[in-house]
């Protein structure tokens, strides 16, 4: 039998995460989590989560990064904002969730065959590429991505859909494609400046405490 060990060490800590995610817009509040357990109570998907909200909202705020954004809960999360509406503390736990996901898309830290994280990365990519989702191709390339022999086992089905003019393999694409181009590049740039300004705070803190 393969023993796991369940204790976390001070040496598990990212230190400083807690404070990033505190500082994006919506997730202020996470300090002042009183870990009474009522996200967790009113969640709908809790039972099939591995860490519960509340577990969540401590380890994000105790620096234990690689222990969040490797969980299933992040992605479980049905974003129904009932947690949010009934935090006492006014904490907004669905924005603390997005903002987990973005950063497990972004460090390549999610189960890479689990079909949210899948789906949002081609999501993306398909809007930043043509500017418009083309629905049908992005949920074959979802299928394909994460359960391929169940994709195929459908083909029948995709052909039928085909013959028929129901499953177009045309790309929907914007017009003025550059314009878009640019747009994406100066949120690009402002994303890159937030985390050099971070790091520089980081730094600093650092310093600071070594003074």
């Amino acid at each position: 039998m393969k023993l796991t060990r369940t204790i976390k060490y001070e040496a598990d800590r990212v230190k400083g995460f807690g404070d990033e995610v505190r500082s994006v817009p919506g997730c202020e509040q996470l300090q002042s989590c009183i870990q009474c357990g009522t996200c967790s109570g009113v969640c709908p998907l809790s039972i099939y989560m591995d860490l519960s909200p509340r577990q969540v909202m401590e380890l994000v705020r105790s620096d234990f990064k690689n222990e969040v954004l490797k969980s299933t809960t992040i992605w479980l999360c049905a974003s129904c904002y009932h947690c949010t509406v009934e935090c006492p503390r006014q904490i907004r736990i669905t924005d603390i969730m997005y903002e987990l996901k973005q950063r497990a898309i972004q460090e390549g830290i999610y189960p890479k065959h689990f079909t949210i994280p899948v789906l949002a990365k081609e999501f993306y990519k398909m809007v930043y590429t043509y500017g418009r989702v083309t629905e049908n191709i992005l949920a074959a390339t979802m299928f394909l991505k994460t359960q391929p022999l169940e994709a195929f086992k459908m083909w029948r089905l995709g052909l039928g859909l085909m013959m028929r003019g129901r499953f177009p393999l045309k790309w929907e694409k914007i017009k003025r494609r550059d314009e878009l181009d640019r747009m994406m590049k100066v949120v690009d740039q402002l994303n890159i400046d937030k985390l050099h300004d971070e790091k520089k705070k980081k730094h600093h803190a650092v310093a600071g405490g070594h003074a």
